[in-house]
Parts: C-alpha cells; sequence; structure tokens
C-alpha cells in the first residue's frame, strides 16, 4: 500500500531551537543588521561587500548549529508517509537530520550563484569574497532569494501543496509572501496541523488542528496524533 503523501511547510520557528536566528525575533534587524541593508537586491547594488560579509557570518552559523529534536522527528516520520518538505530557511538542518526530500523556497546558505546567470550555481563552506567570480565572470554571491526578487520555486511547490493527504505548517508565521499563500492551495478536505509557539492567524478552514508549542514539542505531539 503506498503511503500517504505529507507535505511540510517550514518556518524559522523549527531552526530556532537549533540557535538560528531571523530577523523577525528583533524588529525587523536579522543578526543586528537591518533586513533592508542586507537582503535586498539595493542593498547588494549600495554596499556588496556588506551583505557578502552579512552571509558568510550566517554560513558559519548555520556549520555550527545542529538539527534539533523537531528536524529529526520529521525525517523519522520517512519511516510511514511519502514526506516532501518545503522549507523557508536557507539553513541544511532538515537535511542533516535525514529528511530526504527538501525543497528550499528561499534559497541555501551553502551555495553561490552569478549575479548575473540565476542557474550558474555551485557549493560553497567558506566565505564569497568581493572578486570572487563565477564561470562566467561575473560577481558570485549568495544562492538566495532576497526581498523584493521573484520566487522561482513557488512553481514547484503549488502542485506538491495541491496534492497534499496531509499538511503541516511549522514554525513560521505565515506573513512572507508568496510562502504563505501555500495554505491556500491545500485541498479543501485535507487534514491541516499549524505547529508554533504562538500560533498565526489563518481564515477558518475545515480539518485545521492547531499545536500551540515550540517546534521540538510540537511535532512530538504531530507525531503521536499521526501515528496513535
Amino acid at each position: 500500500m503506498a503511503k500517504q503523501h505529507l507535505v511540510v511547510l517550514s518556518g524559522a520557528g523549527i531552526s530556532a531551537e537549533s540557535g538560528l536566528r531571523t530577523f523577525r525575533d528583533t524588529d525587523g534587524l536579522w543578526e543586528g543588521y537591518n533586513v533592508v541593508d542586507v537582503a535586498t537586491p539595493g542593498a547588494w547594488k549600495k554596499n556588496p561587500e556588506l551583505v557578502l560579509k552579512f552571509y558568510n557570518e550566517r554560513r558559519k552559523n548555520v556549520a555550527e548549529a545542529v538539527p534539533n529534536a523537531a528536524h529529526f522527528g520529521l525525517a523519522e516520520l520517512e519511516k510511514h508517509f511519502d514526506i516532501t518538505i518545503i522549507t523557508q530557511n536557507i539553513d541544511d538542518l532538515h537535511e542533516r537530520a535525514g529528511s530526504t526530500n527538501v525543497l528550499h523556497l528561499h534559497g541555501e546558505i551553502f551555495k553561490m550563484r552569478s549575479e548575473w546567470d540565476e542557474t550558474m550555481v555551485s557549493a560553497i563552506r567558506g566565505d564569497i569574497n568581493l572578486g570572487d567570480t563565477a564561470s562566467d565572470g561575473a560577481q558570485l554571491r549568495p544562492y538566495i532569494v532576497w526581498f523584493e526578487e521573484p520566487v522561482p520555486k513557488m512553481e514547484e511547490a503549488v502542485p506538491i501543496v495541491y496534492a497534499a493527504d496531509i499538511f503541516v505548517v511549522i514554525g513560521t508565521s505565515l506573513v512572507v509572501y508568496p510562502a504563505a499563500g501555500l495554505l491556500n492551495y491545500v485541498a479543501f478536505d485535507t487534514p491541516k496541523y499549524i505547529i508554533d509557539k504562538k500560533i498565526p492567524y489563518t481564515s477558518p478552514m475545515k480539518n485545521l488542528t492547531v499545536i500551540e508549542k515550540p517546534a521540538t514539542e510540537g511535532v512530538a505531539e504531530l507525531k503521536k496524533l499521526l501515528l496513535g
């Protein structure tokens, strides 16, 4: 018998328990930086050196972080479900915990790309510096979808969400669009779960279970509900 397709939309809340913070933790500041100064095309044009420094620091942070019980719990559910994780996070904690099917909507911190050609992508573990160029001669930049940029992976995510047998939202405020709009593509009668220490507002919907707990505790409860 085929496994049910469990689709998870994960956000910053799941990585927060591994010590990774986002700008939403501190009133628009991300590790002391205004998001406008480090995570927009305008910031890159104005001060690419600062943007590179910022993401070099984030890369070190992610390398030092370890997956938490929520990441491991989702990986363990692959024994029982066909799981796709759609994440807004740029870290690799889902993969390191053992999840095998992860779609990163907003890019990946351990990848870089040509500033001219978004398809020219390669791996990076150390720093990207001003003057480092891709094979097309363009400056290398982080493989990150910045604010004000299109989110190309959304086209891939929508049919995955639409085909979900079970849909779970973990640790996202549901205010960053277009990612937050994925909830609108879940079939009307599909069971839905939202896990967050502060449940975000959603319009009324059928078959919704809310688990108002941090991600680690919430995933443990989710496993009990799903597996009995």
